[in-house]
């Protein structure tokens, strides 16, 4: 998929999981839970131990079917590393001028964290494709409704806080996707190697998203 193709598939199937795992084996098989139970953005995030090679692997694996991609990335070497082990995208959790140039030069779907007006908006003039609203559980749904006014053009992927009971209100209000990380990708489920209560979790999470729309 090049990146325009990348954008719009997160956008259509809407959920992308944030995996923080203890091993890169442990990421790559909820990863491959997840994509069971239908959710297709797969976030590897880079403070799981070993993660670009967990990208690595589950791009190999499960990379023409869902959509794998980084997160946690906070320097621009970081941002090379996970694109060259394949990545489709890259979510960081802050405005990193040097990440997003990093990003935009080999073509890929980035996706900066920002709150204040003054983030989001330095992001968006970087040439981002969404950004991540983080911590978007201090704000609430609202907040995007208050973003939109001056700048209506932005697609925002609220983080934290987002979890079966808050989806319908987060799309409602004009939100391109949603994170979701533990309330979804439960550490001790993971930890026990559960990977059918992940799948059926995640199939609930899928069938929310389908309703609210």
């Amino acid at each position: 998929m090049d990146r325009q193709q990348t954008f719009e598939k997160i956008q259509q199937h809407v959920l992308v999981a944030v995996i923080r795992g203890d091993s890169p084996q442990q990421a790559v098989d909820t990863a491959k839970a997840l994509l069971e139970g239908g959710v297709m953005g797969l976030e590897i995030a880079l403070t799981t131990p070993g993660g670009v090679k967990a990208i690595e692997q589950a791009v190999r694996e499960i990379g023409d079917q869902g959509i794998v991609g980084a997160g946690t990335v906070m320097d621009a070497d970081s941002a090379k590393a996970v694109i060259d082990a394949g990545a489709a995208f890259v979510f960081a959790p802050n405005v990193n001028l040097d990440v997003i140039a990093a990003v935009n030069e080999r073509d890929r779907v980035m996706v900066p964290g920002a709150l204040t007006p003054t983030e989001i908006a330095t992001a968006w003039a970087a040439g981002v494709d969404m950004v991540k609203l983080f911590p978007a559980n201090h704000f609430g749904p609202k907040y995007i409704k208050d973003i939109h006014g001056p700048m209506p053009d932005v697609k925002i992927t609220p983080t934290g806080g987002v979890d079966l009971t808050t989806i319908k209100a987060w799309l409602d209000a004009g939100a391109a996707a949603l994170g979701v990380g533990s309330a979804l990708v439960k550490k001790d489920l993971m930890r026990a190697g559960d990977w059918a209560g992940l799948t059926e979790l995640a199939r609930k999470y899928t069938q929310a998203v389908a309703e609210a729309r």
